[in-house]
């Protein structure tokens, strides 16, 4: 990439962006505008071929039947993977996230293969589903200020010894296993439960994804006032008592 313009890919808009996790392609690209970068966005369906030449890729998350599908076609493609390969981001919501791991099980009940991107295993949880907001600190490494978010999931993910929890939770399932934690990270794919779109209420995320692109350590402020005020609507309805 130059050092003005970056490639931002949404994959598979047509099964994965159920919960309105488009909105993250959205933040992302205007964070990167407010920037002075010039983007170029692709969304990708599920019938065409993922390019392997973007920066910064994004999946949102889905019902059990299109994150089958999603998974098949994204291993059966290849071209993720590869474009990992060569560098890019990778940032996924909930079903995206499980399928960037090794396996999941899918609609039919059974253990379905992932991309192995992050070193997780999703399983199906046996106990109430994970619902409502999330307030967790974000691994002191990544530099960020609290997450919040919105999660809605019935899976619980088992982290590997290669995966790097996002988060710690405060209030919420998160990953949904009882250790406190919340989503996964290796050095350029990451994973989260939270919806919200994720993005709008965490802008810094979207920054953190912008300076690794561009390999950065800093990017010129933004206009955060919009955000913030968002951020801190949700922040007090999570630690609100029930």
């Amino acid at each position: 990439m130059s050092d003005n313009s970056l490639r931002l890919v949404w994959i598979y808009p047509d099964l994965l962006s159920t919960y309105g996790d488009q909105g993250n392609a959205l933040v992302v690209e205007r964070r990167a505008r407010q920037r002075g970068l010039d983007v170029q966005r692709l969304d990708v369906r599920s019938d065409q071929q993922i390019p392997t030449s973007g920066d910064i890729y994004l999946i949102g998350g889905g019902e059990d039947r299109p994150q089958r599908l999603a998974s098949e076609r994204l291993i059966r493609d290849g071209g993720l993977s590869r474009a990992v390969s060569n560098g890019a981001i990778v940032f996924s919501v909930c079903a995206g996230y499980q399928i960037l791991g090794h396996e999941f099980i899918n609609d039919l009940g059974e253990r379905q293969q992932g991309l192995g991107l992050l070193d997780v295993v999703s399983t199906r949880g046996e106990g109430e589903r994970c619902v409502g907001d999330v307030l967790a600190d974000i691994d002191p490494q990544l530099g960020l200020p609290p997450l919040t978010g919105f999660e809605n999931h019935q899976g619980v993910t088992h982290l590997g010894k290669t995966a790097r929890p996002f988060a710690k939770v405060r209030f919420g399932k998160g990953n949904g296993v009882g250790d406190g934690y919340e989503g996964a990270y290796n050095d350029t794919v990451f994973g989260t439960y939270m919806h919200g779109p994720v993005m709008a209420r965490n802008p810094h995320i979207a920054d953190l994804l912008i300076k690794l692109a561009l390999d950065v350590n800093a990017l010129p402020p933004a206009d955060d006032q919009w955000y913030e005020a968002l951020r801190q609507e949700r922040i007090a309805a999570a630690t609100q008592p029930a």
